[in-house]
């Protein structure tokens, strides 16, 4: 590839929280967040474009944002990441398929005060046939 890497805009924020139903509910009911879907003790909302995961906490500890970039090609973006000395915590994988046949890839990386932050793409079902 031979344009510069881009990285794009905050594509997810994950939260955690000890009562998932009770989270559901208000983050779309009373704080008016559009839900996208929901699977186990995962809740997705829409913010503005930016997802929103909420996920049950059995340990009751405060919440660590996690940051999820877009990329468009998350494999030539491990690599160029890689390249530049960013230590990944695994190579991209898929971590679910909608109905429709959209994949949902990540890899996890940390910052520099041992944070962790991720890199994601979403690959269309045309694009996953080639995989």
């Amino acid at each position: 590839m031979d344009e510069p890497l881009k990285i794009g805009a905050v594509g997810q924020i994950a939260r955690r929280v000890r009562d998932i139903e009770a989270a559901r509910r208000w983050y779309a009911d009373v704080l008016g967040l559009k839900p996208l879907y929901c699977f186990g003790d995962l809740a997705f909302f829409d913010c503005d474009g930016i997802r929103l995961m909420l996920s049950k906490d059995e340990a009751g500890k405060p919440s660590k944002s996690i940051l999820y970039f877009r990329v468009a090609d998350i494999r030539s973006a491990h690599a160029e990441l890689s390249a530049r000395g960013i230590v990944f915590l695994n190579a991209p994988h898929m971590i679910h398929r909608h109905a429709d046949g959209t994949e949902e890839w990540m890899a996890f990386f940390k910052d520099n005060e041992d944070r962790p932050l991720a890199i994601m793409a979403q690959v269309k079902p045309a694009a996953a046939e080639g995989r």
